[in-house]
């Protein structure tokens, strides 16, 4: 069940919400969407799911135009939106019983009882929505994405609200029906990306600036700067650290540890060696410190850390 984005424009107005956009996503691959908040990640998955339409571009589901054939569409895609709409008065199964109706579900009560139990709503089962914590609340609305059992799965934000715990219950969820179905997440936890996703997309004030696995995505961000964890058995003079060619920066961490920053296109390790053994001194050890997906995505966006 493949999504494929192309040439996607969205504007309200003057404003150029989506610019020309396209991409795919393959049958069972996990996507993480990032963005800064107003890059048009909430917009792209309303035009996705039908809710509103494009201004220029199409949207394909399984070969299906999203403009064409919106209801088909919407059978195969469950929708969890960012602002998460629920009926706050009804209790959670009524609630879950009204959606399954609308989609027709056979068995409805054992279907129910089954994404009650993936979801971890036991405990608060026999509550109106309305009485129910935000990470709850959250969780009723992932509920109604998946009762009618899509092949496709649109998540904005789906761990909001949810304490460490609970993010933890609703990845491995997640993780999981990766394995049937093709899923594309938007979230602001940069962990959660590198934990589940197949694949990274990043995009900035409306266009993409990123589209690759994990570690392709890692490896784009300008490296400019290196950064090594060093560790000697005996104490070192900062000075003769700072001479090496190539070193831009030293910081002692503690006792005989070093944080050095190099001109990555220069690779100091084999001078750091050679000055240990020169002074009759030894590596205990050396580890080049790779960047972080949010260092990656700060850079990639043009946010100053």
């Amino acid at each position: 069940m493949s999504i494929k984005i192309q040439n996607i424009t969205k504007t309200f107005g003057a404003q150029k919400a989506l610019d020309n956009v396209s991409f795919e996503i393959n049958s069972g691959e996990i996507i993480g969407f990032l963005g800064p908040n107003g890059a048009g990640k909430s917009t792209l998955m309303k035009i996705i799911t039908g809710f509103i339409p494009p201004t220029e571009g199409d949207v394909f589901v399984n070969g299906l135009n999203v403009l064409e054939k919106p209801m088909e569409v919407r059978r195969l895609i469950g929708y969890l939106p960012e602002q998460n709409p629920l009926y706050q008065d009804m209790y959670i199964v009524e609630f879950l019983n009204f959606i399954a109706g609308i989609y027709k579900i056979k068995n409805r009560v054992a279907r129910i009882e089954e994404v009650v139990a993936m979801t971890g709503l036991e405990p608060e089962i026999n509550k109106k929505i309305n009485s129910l914590s935000k990470g709850y609340k959250q969780r009723v609305g992932l509920a109604q994405a998946i009762i009618h059992d899509p092949e496709v799965l649109i998540l904005d934000e789906p761990t909001s609200g949810l304490d460490p715990n609970q993010i933890i219950e609703i990845r491995n969820l997640i993780q999981n029906l990766g394995k049937e179905k093709t899923v594309m997440l938007s979230t602001h936890i940069m962990q959660e990306v590198d934990a589940i996703c197949d694949r990274i997309v990043i995009i900035n004030r409306g266009k993409i600036v990123a589209n690759d696995n994990r570690q392709s995505v890692h490896d784009l961000a300008k490296n400019s700067t290196g950064t090594l964890l060093v560790e000697f058995k005996d104490g070192i003079n900062n000075e003769r650290l700072e001479k090496l060619y190539g070193v831009t920066k030293i910081v002692r961490v503690e006792g005989n540890k070093f944080i050095i920053e190099f001109d990555s296109k220069i690779d100091i390790r084999q001078d750091i060696f050679n000055l240990a053994v020169k002074m009759n001194n030894a590596v205990l050890s050396l580890q080049l410190k790779e960047k972080s997906l949010e260092e990656v995505f700060n850079e990639l966006t043009n946010i100053k850390s």
